[in-house]
């Protein structure tokens, strides 16, 4: 069955499931590798290094993003890309019970992550071709939510189900196979249903014409074009330092839940950890997604840049709360995991509307890959130390360095210039 070009689709029939599969890798490279490692014996400095290195591809897919701009429609690089990511999760799957599961695993994760930032680059084209301005702001929330919701579902149900299957059989490396294999045939129905339902835009075209020189014409005019930007100066900073604080916290979270308390952890199983992320941390990410959303939808990128970064602080403060504490109350952890959650999905909407708003013009599939490349760089070197330093200082001095770090973001926000109009619905939006 394919869509009729006359044939009018809600975006509720594909922009959650698109981005949940945009979330999905990213989480596993991120996230789920990180448990994975602490499980099977890895030192929190070697994780934190070696899984901040996979950000890499993110950071350099504006190196390729002018190519999925210009060949090809963005719809097919989705389907494709999505092929590829379930090739990936199947290569993990095999490898994780070798001997040499490190290198092998560490191996099929950059195969995900090159795969992954290329669908990234093609599903925010095709976001950003499929719907207008007032329609980007008033979805922004509910595709921030859903990102966010893959990486609950990710840390949540599947990390329950791992640990569900570690305590079961005994046999961790055979857990997290399973575990992988499941997310290998997910994306291969995401393919199928992608195809069924991605409405076809009209300047969702092909280039079939295109010579070397045309493309290479194309690269060069895609970057000189985003570095002549008003403000790209105050852009940039922005982009990387935003979350500065957030890079350092996301690499430790796990560790810290999953550690015995005589080395200042929690002391969670892994199930636990799945439980508490999967179900009350999705309940806060949903509603502070959808809150964030239509809030920027109604009033604007500008009204409301800066209660949504000041609600990301709320993140480190939780996780200074529970590491003084070390609590041993499950509905204590589950409160902190709640406001974390609805911090962050209040507060990332601010982030990612800007970076759409930063990139709008004729490239702005490219324009948004390298957006999100700044980003990527933002998340990968603050992380790659914070394994070092949560080993130099422990878990409660380093979530209290953390909380510091979220004054750089601040001095980010105070330095932008935003169009006070940019975001809000107008009448004319309508017509």
């Amino acid at each position: 069955m394919k869509n009729a070009p006359h044939k009018k689709i809600s975006p509720w029939a594909w922009i959650p499931s698109l981005y949940l599969a945009e979330g999905l890798p990213y989480v596993a490279v991120q996230m789920i590798s990180v448990i994975m490692y602490k499980n099977m014996g890895i030192s929190n400095g070697d994780i934190a290094l070696y899984t901040s290195l996979l950000y890499l591809p993110w950071v350099i897919k504006p190196l390729w993003s002018p190519f999925v701009d210009i060949l090809k429609t963005k719809r097919w690089w989705i389907l494709t890309t999505q092929l590829l990511i379930g090739a990936g999760f199947a290569g993990v799957a095999f490898t994780a019970p070798l001997p040499f599961f490190f290198q092998a695993t560490l191996a099929f994760f950059y195969l995900l992550a090159f795969s992954s930032a290329t669908h990234d680059i093609a599903a925010d084209g095709f976001y950003m071709l499929g719907l207008d301005t007032n329609q980007q702001a008033m979805y922004v929330g509910i595709r921030s939510m859903f990102y966010r919701v893959a990486t609950i579902l990710s840390q949540g149900a599947l990390v329950f189900f791992a640990g569900y299957l570690e305590r079961v059989t005994g046999r961790i490396s055979f857990a997290w196979s399973i575990t992988f294999f499941v997310l290998a045939g997910l994306f291969i129905l995401f393919s199928i249903y992608h195809r069924l339902v991605l409405p076809k835009p009209a300047s969702d075209i092909p280039n079939p014409n295109l010579t070397a020189s045309d493309i290479l014409k194309e690269f060069s005019e895609t970057f000189v074009s985003f570095f002549k930007k008003p403000h790209i100066r105050t852009a940039l900073f922005f982009m990387l330092t935003f979350r500065f604080s957030e890079a350092q916290l996301l690499k430790l979270i796990n560790p810290f839940l999953l550690d015995p308390k005589d080395v200042g952890g929690l002391g969670l199983t892994t199930s636990e950890v799945g439980f508490v992320y999967g179900v009350i941390g999705i309940i806060g990410l949903t509603l502070g997604g959808i809150i964030g959303g239509f809030a920027a939808a109604k009033g604007g990128l500008k009204k409301w840049i800066w209660p949504m970064t000041l609600s990301m602080l709320l993140t480190a403060v939780t996780f200074v709360y529970l590491s003084f504490t070390q609590t041993d109350s499950l509905p204590v952890i589950n409160i902190c995991v709640f406001i974390e959650q609805f911090g962050y999905g209040f507060g990332f909407t601010a982030y990612m509307l800007y970076l759409i708003y930063c990139s709008e013009g004729e490239h702005k599939t490219a324009h948004y890959a390298i957006c999100t490349g700044f980003m990527a760089l933002g998340m990968m070197l603050p992380g790659m130390v914070a394994g070092w330093l949560q080993e130099m200082l422990g878990y409660n001095h380093f979530f209290i360095w953390v909380m510091i770090c979220s004054i750089v973001p601040i001095i980010a926000v105070s330095l932008l210039k935003i169009d006070p109009g940019y975001g809000r619905k107008k009448e004319s939006d309508n017509l």
